[in-house]
This record gives C-alpha cells, structure tokens and sequence, in this order.
C-alpha cells in the first residue's frame, strides 16, 4: 500500500500539498445619515477572532509540493504527477428544492419517494436527479455510543475514548433593525426562557440585524443570557415623531417602484391636510412634496432590508461552517424586498446547498391592525384617507409576515405566527420538521438572464390532504459560473456538511503522536482502492483526478484549517491491476494541542464528480 503524506521528496505519484484553507470574515456595519439619505455599509462584526467566528473559506489555494518516495513501484511515479490547479467537470446547475409534506395534523411525513413527487420549472415538467430523505438525529457520532465511527477511525494513544461532538447548532437571529420595543421585551423574556432548556449537546449563537448583538456559538448558559440583555430597537434611522406627511414603506414602494396613482394620491391628499390646510390651490407642490417624501421613504426602507438580508446572508455563510444540524431561528415582524428579491433567493440558494434549516416567528405574536393608525398618536392626515391607510397597512402586514414564511417554507424550517405564546414559539422553530425531503433538477437551456422561474411540487396518486411546503422558485444566475470555481464550491460545502456520502471507496483513518506534553500530531488518512475508481482511456492510460480535502474543526464545532491535495492518474492497465492491488492512502498532517477535535474527509473524482465524505473525532490527552 502506497502512503503520500504532505511533505517529501520526488515521487509523483502524490497530491499537491498542504494548501491550506483559511477562513475570512468581513465586518459588517451599517449608519445612515439623515437629510439627503445616503447608506454605506460596511458588514456585520459576526467574528472577532478566528476562534470566535471564522467565515467559510474560499475556494482554497493550492501550494505544490512532491511526495516523499513511496511503496510504489517506479513506473508508478512515471504514471501519477503532481498539479498544481485541478481541471474539474462540473454537472448543469443543479437547482436544489426542500419539501416538507405534513398531513392534517401538521405532522410531517417521512414515508414518501422519488416516484411520489413531480416537480415542474415554469409549469413544464422537470426529471429529479437527486432525491433524499432527511431525517434529524440519525447521524450521531459513534463515539458517543462507545463505538467507532464509519471509516474506522485509529487512535495512537493511551486514550481512545472519542470526545463528545455537539450534535445540533442553532442561530438565533434577532430583527433588532425593524423590532420594536414593546417585542424586545417579549422576546427577551420568551428566548431566555428557552435556552435555558437547550441540551449540552446543543451549541447557540445570537446575533442582531444591526450588527450590534454579537455571541459566537457556545454552550454556556450565561453568556447567551448577557447577550439577550443586549437586545434593543436599532432602526437605521428613525426620529420617533409623526412625519408630515405620514407615508410607509409599503406606501413608498407602490408610489415609486409601482407608480400606483391611488397610493400618490392619498400621500398628496394627506400633504395637502397636515401641510397646506387643505387648500386645493397648492395641489401641485403637495404631490411634490409627497414624492420626494416617498423617495426618502423608500431609500430609508431599503437600507433597512438590505442590511437585515445582507445580515441573514451572513448568518447562513457563518452557520456552513459547523459539521452536524444547523438551522437559523429569524425573530422578527416581518419585513418588505420590495426589488431585493434576486439578494433575498440567493440566501435561500446558499442555506439550500449548506443544508441549514431557516426558522421564523413573528415577533408581533397576535397581531390586529388598528383603524386609524396607533391611537396614542392623533393623526395629521386627512381622514378622507384613513380607510386607504388601513387598508394598506393590512396589505404591508400580510407582506412582511410573507417573507418570512417563504424563508421557512423554501427551507424545510417553520413559521410560528398570530400568537402570543412565544416561549412555545421559539420551542417549536428550534426543532427541525422530523422528515424532509431534497429534490434536485438540471434545468436544461437555462439562460443566465437572472429571471425567476416559478417551481411547483405536487404528490402523485398520494391523499389530498397531505400539505406540500417548498419553496416557490428561484432565479436564474446573471452569468455562468466557471466550472473549477463551482467544483470547489460543492467540495467546501460538502466539507462543512455532516452527512456521510459513499460515492467513492475511500476510508477515513486518523492517527496522533505526541512529542511533548503540548503538542501533538494530528494524521488523517485517505485510504483509497483506485482498481474501483472509473477512469477515461486515453493514449493507453487509464485518466482520472482526485481531490482530497481534510477539514480540522474544534470541540464546538468551529473550523480551524483544511489542507486539499491533489491525486492526477494517468495509470498503466498493469500499475491499476496488479501493483496497485492494496490501493494508495495519501496522508495530510496537523500540529494540534491535547484537546477535542473532529475531522472530516471529502474526496470528489474529476470523471464521474462523485464525492465520499466521513467524520471522524478524536481525543488527544
């Protein structure tokens, strides 16, 4: 059996190594600044250190480097090389579509198949390639159970107890931009109670739309606590007094964006009461200042979306990073994407392919809106306009609470709403639906024209009752993508995933050594049988690559560094068949302290894009 570690001498049969992963996070800040508003953004403080907060890494560099000589044969060496970038092939984009079936009692279902389910793209029928059941709570590590894990995991040691790995990662993402303050009490006191209840297998983190509530993932108690009692209103920019005259976002978007005439013409009628004593002689300036008053309005508006998308975005791309369950719990009232709907499917895309489970309640609980307006305030418009006014607040509340079931349902998550029992609320958003479902489709001659395509999930021959929650569509990209970049990118998210996949022969095996009561060193081995890989004839030579990605996270979950190598074949019929019999185990190595770790493997082939992936965690004393 061949062994190819990281460093070493002139045997090409290797990978290129160690190039290391790292990861990078943006801050992410916002600030408006009233009179003509003007918003610059500047990103969420999610991490303060790499220990706190690392982000998903990029696609990861590669550093060439040859092997140390080997087992293998010296016509191996003329036969395996060394390359510095992989070449990948990349399947058509594969949309991604979560489906959570429930029958009347709202229980999800979990005995369905491939065969159950149609899915159309724009009314025209699609072919499901890729299909799984989901189902939270299977994948446990083993060492917990005092077995090994799949890939027989080795540990060199007095030790060979594994550590306690968390099972379930929740982030709870807190609307402090557009809540108000009699929610955050509410809130407050509901979110404290529950995470009081979470167990010691469960990792929390909270953050804030605003950027101003930051609490990596962690599992003591105290510290969530303190972070709650953080929580307050942070509106970009509001002043708290009634505005003359008094126009909403959703007032604004149907003035502007939709140059809907009734909506300006009760913003002029509202002007003309509160600014120009219903003197129908300044009926122009006041449809001026109306509109100029709606532009504000609307540009106010969209800070503050964008901020708690862009929020959200990050929330999900900070949450792929954690092997095992996550999901995003979103409290909120709800908010408008009034033109921001290609950022908003874009996050949906991304928590999608990370598998991260998105959540919402409606911060509002049982929400009823009052004629008129807010009765501590005396209106200052036109009463002739009051029925309008209430009519689209109705319009903007169904909206906003909208947005956030669409996140839920497109997800596989859950929308709690019209209650005012929270503690219940966060309880049940906190639990992932026990089945769903992931089906996944090639749309063929998509354009890269960043339209939206409606999608459609129906059951066949199944009971009408049976409800179907997925999401309703997606936007295609703007332009392509290349094809090595969208290979890396199914690689990193399968490194930050938990599921096992066995596409490919490949074992995991890990080994440590310790040379000072401070240090050790941390081996994790790829063991894989080549005579099983698929391969391309060319010249004589049987082709293939082989990306190799060990990923090194800590006791809680967060990801400390990757190494990726990379395997290039160009193999004899005699090297496959006969010396290569044991197969190969290429090797890549970290300097770690005593401690918890867990590691994971992901091997993806160039030929078919097949990919395995395991875990595997250790205890170095």
């Amino acid at each position: 059996m061949a062994v190819f570690p990281t460093r070493g001498g002139e045997d090409r049969f290797s990978g290129t190594g160690p190039a290391t992963i790292r990861p990078n996070l943006s801050n992410r800040r916002a600030c408006a600044i009233c009179g003509v508003i003007f918003i610059c953004w500047c990103g969420l403080r999610i991490g303060q250190a790499q220990a706190a907060a690392p982000a998903p890494p990029s696609a990861p560099p590669t550093t060439s480097q040859s092997a140390p000589p080997s087992s293998a044969s010296p016509s191996n060496s003329e036969e395996i090389a060394t390359r510095e970038e992989p070449t990948f092939k990349v399947n058509v984009r594969l949309v991604l579509v979560r489906v959570v079936v429930r029958d009347s009692q709202g229980h999800a279902i979990g005995n369905l198949h491939k065969e159950d389910f149609q899915l159309f793209d724009r009314g025209k029928p699609q072919v499901v390639t890729h299909f799984s059941l989901e189902q939270p709570g299977l994948v446990v590590a083993s060492e917990q159970k005092g077995a090994e894990p799949s890939g027989s995991v080795e540990v060199t040691g007095e030790n060979k107890v594994g550590p306690a790995i968390p099972e379930r990662f929740v982030a709870y993402l807190f609307d402090d931009v557009h809540l108000k303050l009699e929610d955050v009490a509410v809130v407050r006191i509901a979110a404290e109670k529950h995470l009081a209840s979470l167990k010691p297998s469960d990792r929390a983190a909270i953050f804030s739309t605003s950027g101003q509530t930051v609490l990596d993932s962690t599992d003591d108690r105290e510290q969530l606590r303190q972070a709650l009692l953080h929580l307050q209103p942070r509106p970009v920019a509001s002043s708290g007094v009634q505005q003359c005259p008094d126009i909403s976002y959703y007032m604004a978007d149907l003035i502007v964006n939709r140059m809907d005439a009734q909506a300006l013409g009760v913003a002029t009628q509202d002007t003309l009461a509160c600014m120009f004593q219903n003197n129908p002689r300044f009926f122009q300036e006041a449809q001026e200042v109306a509109l100029n008053t709606a532009t504000a309005q609307l540009s106010l508006g969209d800070a503050e979306t964008r901020l708690a998308l862009s929020v959200l975005r990050d929330v999900v791309r900070r949450m792929a990073i954690f092997p095992g369950k996550r999901s995003i719990v979103l409290v909120s009232p709800g908010f408008l994407t009034p033109q921001l709907e290609y950022d908003y499917m874009e996050t949906v895309d991304r928590a999608l392919r990370s598998d991260i489970v998105i959540s919402a309640i409606d911060a509002r609980g049982l929400y009823t809106v009052v004629p008129g307006g807010d009765a501590s305030q005396q209106s200052i418009g036109s009463p002739a306009t009051s029925g309008f006014k209430t009519q689209y607040q109705v319009s903007s509340a169904r909206e906003e609470a909208f947005v956030l079931q669409d996140l839920a349902n497109s997800t596989g998550g859950i929308f709690f709403q019209n209650s005012n029992d929270l503690v219940e609320g966060f309880r049940r958003v906190s639990d992932t639906p026990e089945y769903s479902y992931t089906l996944g489709f090639s749309p063929q001659g998509l354009k890269a024209d960043g339209s939206f395509h409606v999608l459609k999930v129906k059951l066949t021959g199944q009971d009408k009752k049976l409800v179907v929650d997925s999401r309703r569509g997606y936007y295609a990209p703007k332009h392509m993508a290349d094809a090595s970049e969208e290979a890396k990118r199914e690689i990193e998210e399968e490194l930050f995933s938990e599921g096992e996949m066995h596409d490919l022969p490949v074992d995991l095996h890990t080994q440590f050594f310790k040379p000072s009561d401070t240090g050790a060193k941390l081996s994790v081995l790829a063991h894989v049988d080549v005579r099983r890989l698929t391969f391309q004839k060319v010249g004589g030579r049987n082709r293939n690559d082989l990306t190799i990605v060990a990923g090194l996270f800590d006791r809680n979950g967060n990801f400390i560094t990757g190494i990726e190598k990379v395997l290039e074949m160009r193999l004899k019929d005699e090297t496959l068949e006969k010396e290569l019999k044991a197969g190969v185990t290429v090797k890549s190595s970290f300097d770690v302290k005593p401690g918890s770790y867990m590691v994971r493997l992901v091997v993806r082939d160039a030929e078919k894009q097949l990919m395995s992936a395991e875990s595997g965690a250790v205890q170095i004393p």
